[in-house]
């Protein structure tokens, strides 16, 4: 008998065509949040689940879902996945890794340029047909080249950050708990505690996973530490940064502004938030180029098509599994 396989929300067709061949194949939603009573209704008798990073898989969910042998996410984050869980009970989980690098660096670079030189604040007026021409003391903005950029978290996408932020001749120093011998050969970048980079960099820019450990890693103490004239940046995680300390820091032009791509609590804001023209906020686009997401859509479907047929995925985050 085919496998009976539940994808939350409908993803591009380069994953959903393989995965219709294999199996039957039924989708939550085209759009939009799904509950997590209707994952379970939908999935109740289903061997294979696809989800998103919005939904969690906890072990209650799993609890309900007995039939349940493969799990792939449609990120490269499995933080909303009880991974523990999952391997007590045998369940192989796939992710997508690697594959949004480049599409991910370039949002942090479109987010420094763009929140530095108040592109929004400067799109909204005109369109609102408020701009009346020309002058000399209009949008004032901070300039980039030569700024110096702080990394937190020199993993793939932090690094490509800094050697895309290269070409805006931008000193780079960086966090992270190994040294990166490669990466500071290549971009000059110097490895320092956090303190001593937040209280350095005109730009910093957030890229560490998030774990109990990195959760609200940047909050007032460290806001406080930034210059008045620096930009946070952030493209990874949004519960990385407390975002009402955030606010606060921004009311208060403790720093000089922030762009986001993530929040604490998606796809809702801190209140305030949204009214604050020194803020550039993104709705989680990161990942969202055509090849990227159709790339994303490939692996998960693969990885999802390998635990159901009890192979270890290509790219399994429990591989233990399958020892």
């Amino acid at each position: 008998m085919r496998p009976h396989i539940f994808v939350t929300k409908l993803i591009p067709d380069s994953g959903m065509t393989p995965l219709r061949a294999f199996g039957e194949v039924r989708i939550g939603r085209e759009k939009g949040s799904i509950s997590a009573e209707e994952m379970i209704a939908g999935a109740a008798d289903c061997q294979g689940l696809l989800v998103t990073p919005g939904e969690s898989i906890t072990k209650g969910i799993l609890d309900q879902l007995e039939h349940l042998t493969a799990l792939s996410t449609f990120s490269v984050g499995f933080n909303h996945i009880d991974i523990a869980e999952c391997t007590r009970r045998k369940i192989g989980v796939g992710n997508t890794p690697d594959v949004l690098t480049d599409a991910t660096a370039e949002l942090a670079m479109t987010l420094i340029l763009a929140v530095a030189r108040r592109v929004v604040e400067g799109d909204q007026m005109v369109r609102k047909q408020l701009w009346r021409g020309w002058e000399p003391m209009d949008f004032l903005g901070s300039p980039v080249t030569g700024k110096t950029l702080g990394i937190i978290g020199a993993g793939r996408i932090g690094m490509r950050t800094a050697q895309m932020a290269c070409g805006f001749d931008m000193p780079i120093i960086y966090t992270s708990r190994h040294p990166k011998p490669d990466f500071e050969r290549m971009c000059g970048a110097k490895r320092m505690a956090l303190p001593e980079l937040l209280q350095q960099s005109d730009f910093v820019s957030i890229h560490a996973p998030l774990t109990p450990e990195t959760r609200h890693m940047i909050g007032r103490a460290q806001l406080a530490m930034m210059k008045p004239t620096a930009f946070l940046i952030n493209t990874s995680r949004g519960p990385l940064v407390d975002e009402e300390a955030l606010l606060e820091a921004l009311k208060n032009n403790r720093i000089a502004g922030c762009g986001l791509d993530v929040y604490e609590n998606e796809p809702r804001l801190t209140p305030g938030l949204a009214e604050m023209p020194n803020a550039v906020l993104l709705p989680h686009v990161g990942s969202a180029t055509l090849k990227t997401r159709s790339k994303m859509a490939v692996m998960a479907a693969e990885n999802l098509i390998a635990a159901l047929s009890g192979v270890r995925p290509p790219h399994c985050v429990n591989p233990e599994v399958y020892s």
